[in-house]
């Protein structure tokens, strides 16, 4: 089963949606991760082995998060931040999704396209995959 972090900048209303869709889903306030840096969050998601759901901006920086030194982070920015639409468009991805395949990426998902910074399989280092 998949297992889900959301941040704390995620409505903890969005966690009953997900575990219908069936994901195992913990939050960055019940864990005690409220108002803690990106690196603790990231380094507790990745203790865990969950896949970080969030709408930092700064999830997606390479040199602090590579893709393969984590379980995955999937950052969302829908066109209003708004927790309502955010939710909606989350569980939109989520069903429309294999999570699984996006294991290990950097995933930056807005209402136009879809990219995917994957571990690199060698010493090159991959270009941003982008999925409309």
């Amino acid at each position: 089963m998949i297992k889900i972090k959301l941040d704390e900048n995620i409505s903890r209303h969005l966690k009953p949606h997900l575990q219908q869709e069936g994901y195992d889903v913990f939050t960055a306030v019940e864990e005690g991760l409220l108002e803690k840096s990106d690196v603790e969050v990231g380094a507790a998601a990745k203790s865990e082995g969950l896949i970080l759901f969030t709408l930092d901006l700064e999830f997606a920086d390479l040199r602090k998060f590579p893709p393969g030194t984590h379980p995955g982070i999937i950052l969302f920015r829908p066109h209003s931040m708004g927790p309502l639409t955010t939710n909606r468009f989350i569980v939109n991805f989520v069903k429309e999704t294999d999570i699984t395949a996006l294991s290990g990426c950097i995933v930056v998902v807005d209402p136009t396209r879809v990219r995917i910074r994957r571990p690199p399989l060698d010493t090159d280092t991959p270009e941003w995959e982008e999925i409309p």
